[in-house]
């Protein structure tokens, strides 16, 4: 069994040790620290609040109009969290990305990205609750008025009840239908038809068409539709609304983990802080029922720690000096001192964060297909209008108000909210739930890529196994080969490099001082000891026997080669992962660099039928791509340096937390606890979020497909269009949170 590569590095056990200690939230937070370093995050990240986009054409301007701005490299929009994540080279400044969204008519503001906060009021969903209340009062008075004048009211009588009405419409109408009134006013502003802009005309046509009425003294009003009208678009946007927040994205249940304030010593005293004013190095108290306001390490106090939501596992692990706890965490048994490493936005819960909301916001090939549908919806559907408002007016002889009237419907029955929530609701609901299963999706497209995949290709130690395997022949070694063994092992972050330093330290064995260590990949790490050459790994480069058990092996210059058996555990979950993947009818595949019998045993224990053993990093990933090349979707599941050119090389990739940060990097998915079971879950949660957005897109289609040429007919009114505008969008939503 090889000693997979890594670092030579004297202090890489040292550093391994203490990330092992850590929670696997923690280990997941690197990988952005990789991203950064590797060049996917550079300069600076800005977010912005949009409190006024709610639709893909918003996503489209935002994102369009922000690429614009010299300086930004990229920019995404969650409509979820009706936020913008933008990308930009240092030097960017919000405010000028700020002001070039008002120039197209959207709203916006800077947010502190170092800070994320799920505590702030619900403003936006009790200013439309707000808003239906006085449409609602409003209608029921206007509707009480008319039975007068359906009643027969003539003349002078029937004129008092419509003006009366009249007084009651117009200032209900401005105040509740502010937010329609809003965006179409900027989006009119920044030369653009927004969704809003159809539906405050057709508001506006009905009040208009039934003041002309009433002034003309007209037997006919319609106050109490045009109220009735804007009623039932707020009652459609609110549920809107609830459906989404119902549909909690991950990031804001990360969100939900923060702590606004923490307990630091200064001087010898306690001082509550804002969490945003934490620096690394300060001395936070964390009392028992506590939650862990940063990340740090213990430095005082024995407790337990329950880490349930950050990585779906109930069972709390204990906590003792030298552990490094994160952000979220709750502190259960015992008082804690904890020294600062990382707050803000720093912190693996804001990085967690950040990563989710990136993944929820990125295209994706439904997410485009719904974009270019809905930048054409603007011109058709003014089109359509105006066509229809011509037809009836020539057809009816002249009929002004029936032609508005059914202009309007049109206006109104056409809107695509329906269509802009078909991809968006699905994704946030199954990266919800899948984040609640212990699974952080990385990249946004991740979920559709994981829907395709027909074969599945796991990596075995450290992976199907625990990666926590116990030397079991070390006393048979003499203390001059455990020495030498041990300080080999140093070098390496292989599970059983890392196994095998720990029981020698538990020995109290000492290092010995080796010179010029190397790293040979896939095969083991060298050095020089005394004027000897000294291997430890594969046992055909060391010219050791192979036997039929996991093992690494040592030679010291010509003496005799030494073998060291380890024994592993089985992953919890690893066996209902690969029997939920067999029954879903997918392919399964081991590979390891391990000895042919160890591997073969495990694939019997599992019922795995195709595997290979003995595989050196290279060969892993040319099986990922020639089963690629057979025109297999594979799914690699690996944790070692040595896989990461298989990760990078398959269609969809998913690392344990306890990877290598290398291996995190090139993986699509994290999986936060030691349970495998969640992969064979996501593959299905990934299937039917897929199934859900085609049948969106259906429920889209047909509903434009029947209500539009209704609305064109004069079969459908305005009050008629935005019932079924408001019912098609939150069947869409409702479907979306099936995946719940």
């Amino acid at each position: 069994m090889t000693v997979s590569p890594a670092p030579s590095n004297a202090n890489t056990y040292e550093e391994e040790r203490v990330s092992a200690s850590a929670c696997p939230a923690c280990l997941a937070a690197p990988s952005a620290e990789q991203l950064a370093k590797s060049g996917d995050i550079k300069g600076a990240r800005i977010m912005l609040s949009l409190p006024t986009a709610h639709c893909a054409v918003c996503i489209t301007d935002v994102e369009r109009e922000l690429m614009k701005q010299p300086g930004v490299k990229s920019a995404r929009v969650n409509l979820t969290l009706k936020r913008a994540s933008v990308d930009a080279e240092t030097g960017v400044e919000p405010a000028g990305l700020i002001a070039a969204l008002d120039k197209i008519g959207y709203e916006s503001h800077e947010l502190d990205a170092g800070m994320l906060s799920a505590t702030e009021a619900d403003k936006r969903g009790r200013d439309l609750l707000m808003r239906i209340g006085v449409a609602g009062f409003a209608m029921m008075n206007i509707m009480l008025l008319s039975v007068a004048v359906w009643s027969g009211a003539q003349d002078a009588t029937r004129d008092l009840f419509h003006w009366v009405s009249a007084a009651i419409a117009i200032p209900t109408i401005i105040f509740s239908g502010q937010p329609f009134f809003a965006s179409a006013y900027y989006s009119l502003r920044g030369g653009r038809l927004g969704m809003d802009v159809p539906i405050s005309l057709a508001i506006l046509l009905a009040l208009g068409i039934s003041l002309f009425e009433t002034m003309h003294s007209g037997a006919h009003a319609y106050f109490e539709a045009a109220t009735m009208l804007t009623f039932f678009l707020l009652v459609g946007r609110y549920l809107d609304y609830r459906t989404r927040a119902v549909a909690r994205s991950a990031a804001e249940e990360l969100a939900a983990l923060e702590v606004p304030r923490a307990t630091i010593l200064r001087d010898g005293v306690e001082v509550v802080v804002l969490v945003g004013e934490l620096v690394v190095g300060d001395l936070m108290r964390v009392r028992p029922g506590g939650r862990i306001p940063a990340d740090g390490e213990v430095i005082e106090g024995h407790s337990e720690s329950d880490r349930s939501l950050l990585t779906g596992e109930s069972l709390p692990v204990q906590v003792g000096p030298g552990m490094v706890l994160s952000a979220g965490e709750v502190n259960l048994t015992g008082p804690l001192m904890i020294r600062v490493t990382a707050a803000g936005k720093d912190s693996s819960l804001h990085r967690m964060a950040d990563l989710v909301a990136m993944a929820e916001s990125a295209k994706t090939k439904y997410t485009s297909l719904a974009e270019r549908a809905a930048r054409a919806y603007a011109p058709i559907v003014h089109i359509l209008s105006f066509t229809a408002f011509c037809a009836w007016a020539w057809v009816t002889g002249g009929d002004f108000r029936l032609a508005v009237n059914i202009a309007a419907a049109v206006l109104i029955i056409t809107c695509p909210c329906a269509l802009g929530l078909a991809v968006p609701a699905v994704v946030t609901a199954a990266s919800g739930k899948l984040f609640r299963k212990g699974l952080l999706i990385k990249d946004g497209t991740a979920l559709e890529r994981l829907a395709e995949i027909d074969t599945v290709v796991f990596d075995k130690t450290g992976t199907l196994t625990m990666g926590a395997p116990r030397p079991q022949n070390l006393p048979d070694l003499s203390p001059k080969a455990l020495s030498v063994a041990m300080a080999l092992a140093e070098g390496s972050s292989h599970p059983l490099a890392r196994a095998l330093h720990q029981a020698a330290l538990g020995q109290g064995a000492t290092a010995a001082a080796l010179e010029d260590i190397r790293e040979v990949p896939g095969y083991g790490v060298e050095g020089h000891w005394q004027g000897q050459i000294v291997r430890l790994g594969r046992a055909n480069w060391i010219g050791a026997e192979e036997g039929a058990s996991t093992a690494t092996h040592l030679k010291i210059g010509d003496e005799a080669p030494v073998s060291i058996r380890f024994v592993d555990s089985l992953r919890p979950g690893a066996e209902e992962a690969v029997a939920g993947l067999v029954a879903q009818g997918k392919a399964v595949w081991l590979v390891s660099g391990d000895v042919e019998a160890a591997v073969a045993d495990l694939a019997a224990r599992l019922g795995i039928s195709q595997f290979r053993a003995g595989a050196l990093p290279m060969e892993k990933a040319q099986l990922v791509a020639d089963l690629t090349h057979e025109g297999h979707r594979v799914l690699m599941v690996g944790d070692g340096l040595n896989d990461t050119a298989a990760l990078a090389g398959a269609h969809v990739s998913v690392s344990p937390a306890s990877a290598l940060d290398a291996a995190r990097t090139a993986s699509d998915i994290v999986l936060l606890g030691q349970d495998l079971a969640p992969i064979a879950e996501a593959a299905r949660i990934a299937k039917h979020a897929r199934r859900r957005i085609k049948q969106n897109f259906a429920i889209s289609i047909v509903y434009n497909a029947v209500a539009v040429p209704l609305a064109l007919m004069g079969l459908a009114t305005p009050l008629m269009a935005a019932l079924a505008m408001s019912a098609s969008s939150i069947t869409v939503s409702l479907n979306s949170l099936r995946l719940r």
